[in-house]
Formats: C-alpha cells, structure tokens, sequence
C-alpha cells in the first residue's frame, strides 16, 4: 500500500507500527491483523509483562514483541524508541480504541513535511468513549497546556500519534507513566518540531478491556508535568503563577493583620513575614522576566544552529 502527496510518497517498509500494551488479550490481535491487511508489516509490540497471553497473541500473529524491562508507559515509549531506527513510527494503544484504518489520516500528514502527528479524539468521539469528567478533565489540561506553552492544541494526551526519526532523535523523554504523551507535545514545542493535529475516531473500550488510567491521580500528575516542565520552558508562565499565588498569600495574611490591628490586636512577627511574602512573590515576577528573557536568547540560538545545519 502506498500513501502518495504532491511532496513525496511514503512505503510501508518505512513505517514501524509501535503498540505498547499491557493486558490487551481482547484487541491485540485484531489490531495487529488491521494493519498487517494494510500492508504494515513491521509492527512492534512493547509488552509490560502481561498475564493474559498479551505477548503470545502478538507473536502468534506476526508481530515484533519486545518485554518492558520497567514498568509504565512512558518506559515503554523511551525503550521501544531507542530500539526503532524506521524513519517513520505510529504510535497506537492497543486497547481497540482507535482506528488502524485512520493511519492514513497520520501518514498524509507526514509526507506534507509533519515532525509530528497528533490524533484528536474529540473530532469524531464514539457513544461511550469519554465519561464526562474525561471530557472535563482533557479540556482544563488541553487549556493549561495553550496557557503555559503558546500551543492551542485540541488533544495533547492522545495516544495516536505519528512520528519522524529525527522528532524522536532530538526528544528528551524522562517521564515513565501516563504523563509521557504530555512531555512529547511538550519536547516537540519546545524543539519547535512541525506539529499537525488530525481529526479521528475514538472509541468506547471493547468488552473485557479495562482502563489503566485513574482520572484523578493521573490527571493531576499531568498537569503537574505540564507545570513543573514550564520552568524550563517558558519560565515567563510558571515564575509568573508562583509570584502570583505568593502575593496573593501574602495579601490574605496581611489583610488579617491589618484589620486585627484596626481591632487594636498588634502581629508584629506576622507583619514582618506579610511583608516578606510580598517581596518574594515581586521577586518571582522579576525572575519570570529574566527567565523569559533567557529562554528567547537560547530559542533563537539554537534556530541559528539549526539553520548552519
């Protein structure tokens, strides 16, 4: 099968099809059997140690299975890209939530010049696919995603998603469990890497498929990533909220001091740490401009390396 654009053509040969699993009895073999019909013939199963036969399906089926040598998915993502040397990979959950037949939708966007290709779930969502706290849950991190990084992307923790060698070369990836998907988008801004958003299906999980994500835990710790991995980043947003949630600390406090001592009641130590408060968050703002002001200088140095390249 061949995908073909005014820019070039891409081969099947060139694709690897990397699914990461973890207990995916019910869908593995379907899904290997999809894109195996479409002509994709290097497919790799990274397996976290499944106790349902996951692996055995996988190889009975032609599939490429590697064992996780730790646990979570983005260990599985940072070992299975250091074992790919295709120069195009698609990244696709093995739950049966997604659609092999969509690839293209991925591959087009590649071959017009894409460093990397994001699935948005919430184009086309099946009956049952997001619970509503998903829904809500994906819009406030989606949203403070754009505010701490300038990228007003519809779906940054879909796991559907194309890439070229040189995106996944140049990524410097550390997080281990479902917070992987956000520092992807997040290196891929940060490298300035081309990145196009797609419209595609997502489906409710089949029958006997359980998910591995907790909505709360993990939804916090993405969007502490989100925030934590701004001070490198765009250290003007994550400087610029810890000054502001200190002032306003510091304005709760001394609004208590003041009216005790309009009640004739003196905190003088209280006083002391109000005023202490304050100054640091104003400190934090003036970090937040020097920050800012170092991260744009190293921006665009490193775009003038890139251009010597």
């Amino acid at each position: 099968m061949k995908r073909t654009t005014d820019n070039k053509s891409i081969q099947p040969d060139e694709v690897c099809i990397f699914i990461p699993t973890m207990n995916e009895s019910h869908t593995i073999g379907n899904l290997i059997d999809e894109f195996t019909s479409l002509g994709f013939s290097n497919i790799l199963v990274l397996d976290g140690h499944s106790k349902d036969g996951t692996a055995d399906i996988a190889r009975e089926k032609g599939a490429n299975v590697v064992m996780q040598t730790g646990k979570g998915k983005g260990q599985a993502v940072m070992q299975a890209f250091d074992i790919i040397d295709s120069p195009y990979v698609i990244m696709i959950d093995g739950d049966g939530t997604y659609l092999p037949g969509e690839v293209d939708l991925i591959m087009d966007a590649l071959a017009e010049g894409a460093g990397h290709v994001i699935g948005d779930r919430f184009a086309n969502p099946g009956k049952g696919a997001f619970t509503r706290l998903n829904k809500i849950g994906n819009k406030i991190l989606n949203k403070l995603f754009g505010f701490a990084y300038g990228e007003w992307l519809n779906d940054i923790l879909s796991g559907y998603r194309g890439f070229t060698r040189e995106t996944i070369s140049n990524m410097v990836l550390n997080q281990t469990g479902f917070e992987i998907e956000t520092e992807i988008t997040v290196e891929c801004v940060r490298q300035e890497v081309g990145i196009e958003v797609v419209p595609i299906t997502y489906l409710a999980r089949p029958g006997g498929a359980d998910t591995k994500l907790n909505p709360l835990t993990d939804g916090f710790r993405i969007g502490s990533t989100i925030f934590t991995m701004a001070k490198i980043n765009n250290p003007l947003f994550y400087f610029s909220v810890m000054g502001g949630v200190t002032i306003l600390t510091g304005l709760v406090i001394g609004a208590y001091v003041v009216n005790e001592w309009m009640a004739g009641i003196t905190h003088v130590l209280l006083a002391v740490l109000t005023t202490l408060i304050i100054v640091s968050g104003i400190q934090m703002f003036i970090f937040a401009m020097m920050g800012d002001l170092i991260a744009s200088l190293h921006k665009e140095t490193m775009r003038a390396l890139r251009k010597q390249k």
